[in-house]
């Protein structure tokens, strides 16, 4: 997710780690440990705007004294507290248009009188400017009715009573709600929507039992945040890529989570496909990156300014990425006639990679990321003596993507009666190229090559993303298979070896964790026949999740596993985050050794050593089955 001038590598950010979040696309909210906003982070968004800033409770005066938080699901979460014999719950949810907060004070005492009286005010602050440490506008006090309008037409409202005399006798009790609804100003162009009902699965969920119950919450929770980031373009649906930063579509972050959320369906592939399909590059713009044939990277309405254009095509990934999620997602039994739909877009797809004679890489301006892979921070792609690469970059997943692409969509054209073979014919030459170019005397592929050529050394967990693409062999597979587990931090894969001179554990890609790229190497293990390695990748990711109230984040910390130790938290991680959310569904891929061959047909391999365990709710064209191991 690229946005370079909101993201600048080490700058510090609001710290999220300690805060209890709810989703309901596009609309999140961000609460501490004691539920009380005033200042900082906090705070109800919707659609890239605070509409609430503040929110603290008294009685006569007095903020309770908070005694506990825990949260109910995705998209709610309840504060206790209590102020002598009065004790407060609190039960705040967050809906698609705002929130709600319904506020039940109860006398554990001696009659009581006393007033309740909550302060509440919104800034309307930009969701890029709270992320960027900018300081807040003014705010605007919000009172039962009250209507805030700001400059650019941007409503919020109030309903419910901000203040009561209470009279309490001997275990009475009182309740109300407060409700804000926000609605963002007309605008042309894109807009995210929330959907217009349930997730598609949400009949049957896919769901696991097993003997270690950490692995059924993981996968539990996953399943809800998938649904709870939710949002649809002209009825398509698609996963915003994560609270609160990044609640809209980036084509990547899209494009992977439905890969990987495959299992819970076809759906979710077919409508991220179908809106980017809508937005595909047409012409030439060196403003926005758009070529003719590019998948988008980021889109965003005109009402959230950000510090890059609110369309804009720089992910040098999303192209390849389009034309292999609609094979894996014909192989899920996608229907027939919507994937012929999606085939001129995927010969377009095809037709931009081949404009690339060597390598695929980033060729846009150079005053933004110099690349535009998923490490796309300014220094995330360093020499073993970390130097930073110059650019242009060709990033060593992103030929595999490619190489992917171009065989799986020959078969796709040829599937439907047309031509795939100059496809075919670029793959070798790339597999080729690559072949010749990227490997080390050391054994493993490079990162990248550099803009002179060079190869940018240093084992990464890059490599894990070229397994089961088809790019190797059988022993170049095996020989990245071994090097990877150089990188195993005992909770899943660092981003970088701790051998480089740039290594930091807790830096954004130079040795941190994240959970999504460890489940792509773990597929990969899998499909490429190391199922032990892929199983002790998923046995750390499972071990990790409980630190994370199983909710797993964006990233978190490289340092070492040990003993009575947890995973060290990312302080400006996005939680939950689509591609991460999907980890829960990649997982189920791999422990049952999941292999789907079109509507109905899926075959299952389980891994040993984990136990009996039964998974339901796994979704196949229009079946729906369960598999059962006895471990």
């Amino acid at each position: 997710m690229s946005v370079p001038a909101s993201r600048p590598t080490g700058a510090p950010g609001p710290a999220l780690h300690e805060h209890l979040t709810c989703v309901a696309a596009p609309a999140t909210w961000l609460s501490p440990p004691d539920g009380r906003l005033a200042g900082g982070p906090g705070g109800l968004y919707v659609a890239d705007r605070r509409v609430l800033s503040r929110l603290v409770l008294t009685l006569d005066g007095t903020e309770p004294e908070p005694r506990g938080a825990e949260t109910l699901g995705a998209d709610r979460v309840r504060f206790t507290g209590a102020c002598g014999a009065l004790t407060v719950e609190r039960v705040r949810a967050v809906r698609h248009d705002g929130g709600t907060e319904r506020i039940t004070v109860r006398n554990g005492g001696d009659a009581a009188t006393v007033t309740l009286a909550v302060a509440a005010a919104t800034d309307l602050a930009q969701i890029s400017d709270v992320k960027a440490g900018d300081p807040p506008p003014p705010e605007t006090p919000l009172h039962d009715g009250a209507v805030v309008t700001g400059p650019d037409g941007y409503e919020v409202r109030l309903e419910g009573r901000t203040e009561a005399a209470l009279v309490l006798e001997p275990g009475g009790a009182f309740t109300t709600t407060l409700t804000v609804r926000a609605v963002p100003p007309p605008v042309p162009g894109f807009r995210p929507t929330p959907p217009d009902g349930p997730p598609p699965w949400a009949r049957t969920p896919l769901t696991v039992r097993s003997a270690d119950p950490r692995l059924d919450a993981l996968v539990a929770q996953g399943v809800a945040d998938l649904g709870a980031l939710l949002l649809a373009d002209e009825g398509d649906l698609y996963c915003a890529a994560g609270s609160p930063w990044y609640l809209t579509l980036f084509g990547r972050d899209a494009l992977w989570a439905a890969r990987l959320a495959l299992p819970l369906g076809h759906e979710l592939a077919a409508g991220t496909l179908r809106t980017l399909a809508r937005h595909q590059g047409a012409g030439h713009d060196p403003v926005t990156e758009e070529e003719p044939g590019k998948i988008p990277h980021e889109l965003r309405p005109a009402y959230a300014p950000g510090r890059l254009p609110p369309v804009y095509y720089g992910s040098v990934d999303a192209t390849a990425l389009f034309v292999v999620t609609l094979a894996e997602a014909s192989r899920w039994g996608m229907p027939a006639q919507e994937v012929e739909a999606l085939l001129p877009a995927a010969e377009r797809a095809l037709a931009w990679l081949g404009t690339f004679e060597e390598f695929v890489s980033y060729r846009g301006s150079a005053e933004r990321l110099p690349n535009q892979g998923w490490k796309d921070s300014s220094d995330g792609i360093q020499h073993l003596d970390g130097t930073s690469a110059t650019p242009p970059i060709a990033l060593s997943e992103v030929q595999a993507y490619a190489y992917q692409a171009a065989v799986l969509g020959a078969d796709l054209l040829e599937a439907y009666g047309r031509d795939g073979d100059r496809h075919r014919r670029w793959a070798r030459g790339l597999a080729a190229r690559f072949r010749a170019r990227f490997w080390l005397e050391d054994g493993y592929p490079a990162i990248a090559l550099d803009g002179t050529g060079a190869p940018v050394d240093g084992l990464a967990s890059n490599a894990g993303h070229l397994l089961g693409t088809g790019l190797l062999d059988r022993g170049e597979e095996a020989r990245v298979a071994r090097r990877l587990g150089e990188l195993n931090s005992g909770w899943g894969l660092r981003t970088l070896t701790g051998d480089a001179a740039g290594f930091d554990p807790l830096s954004y890609h130079r040795g941190s964790v994240w959970p999504h790229d460890t489940a792509i190497a773990m597929l990969g293990l899998s499909r490429s026949g190391h199922r032990e390695q892929a199983a002790e990748l998923a046995r750390g990711l499972i071990a990790a999740a409980p630190a994370f109230g199983h909710r797993l984040p964006e990233l978190f910390g490289g340092q070492a596993r040990r003993d009575g130790a947890a995973p060290v938290p990312y302080p400006t991680a996005c939680r939950p985050q689509a591609w991460s959310a999907a980890v829960s569904a990649a997982l189920v891929t791999v422990l049952f050794g999941l292999q789907p061959d079109g509507p109905g047909q899926v075959t299952a391999a389980p891994l040993p050593g984990f136990g009996p365990m039964t998974v339901t709710g796994v979704r196949a064209g229009t079946e729906t089955l369960t598999f059962t191991t006895g471990g």
